[in-house]
């Protein structure tokens, strides 16, 4: 059995997706569930960027980007949804930002409805 790779961190940030949740509720617009998951990682000594840009690259020139919604300890992307249900895009819109970044595991999230439906996602790196 292979070892769940950011064991500790992803068990904290999940809590804090449910304890944001629980105490907003559910069907906010995603930008408020953001702004209080920034708050509530804070608070826990976690380092937090919001709204990072990853940019695509194509033949050396810049071809555009992808923003993620939010970069845990460089090490997680969460991205954030309020919708009524996840779709197939949505994740592949995540495995995206997992490739562009280097940042090997992201959570797919889903605020909307009255429980918190996620998606883990990892992609491994060739160490070229």
């Amino acid at each position: 059995m292979s070892k769940l790779l950011y064991k500790e961190l992803s068990e904290t940030v999940l809590g804090g997706v449910f304890k944001v949740h629980n105490h907003l509720g559910p069907g906010l617009l995603e930008s408020a569930y953001e702004g209080a998951l920034v708050i509530e990682f804070r608070n826990q000594g976690l380092v937090v960027e919001r709204q990072v840009v990853f940019p695509l690259y194509y033949s050396g020139e810049l071809a555009g980007a992808y923003v993620a919604d939010m970069v845990v300890e460089g090490k997680l992307i969460l991205e954030l949804k309020s919708v009524k249900e996840l779709t197939g895009t949505m994740e592949a819109q995540l495995i995206n930002y997992l490739r562009l970044s280097k940042v090997p595991v992201g959570y797919l999230v889903n605020f909307r409805n009255e429980r918190v439906e996620w998606k883990r996602r990892v992609v491994s790196f060739s160490q070229d």
